[in-house]
């Protein structure tokens, strides 16, 4: 077990500015990606996201000179 412990040390006090801003934006983002997950998957959620479920394709519609009607 001490190998793996010593496989997983990380010496804090050795780490450049470019691991911390590493370090940091990992988690971060990390975090941001928790969130949306459950803001997405959320019941409650469910309907407001199935009404723009659509947009990407409305937005190419409208962008490629499509007409809806005659």
């Amino acid at each position: 077990m001490s190998s793996l412990a010593e496989y997983f040390h990380t010496d804090w006090e050795a780490m450049t500015t470019n691991d911390w801003v590493g370090l940091v934006m990992t988690v971060v983002v990390f975090l941001l990606m928790v969130g949306l997950y459950f803001y997405a998957l959320r019941p409650k959620n469910r309907e407001k996201l199935e009404s723009r479920r659509f947009i990407p394709m409305e937005e190419d519609k409208i962008d490629s000179g499509e007409k809806n009607g005659g």
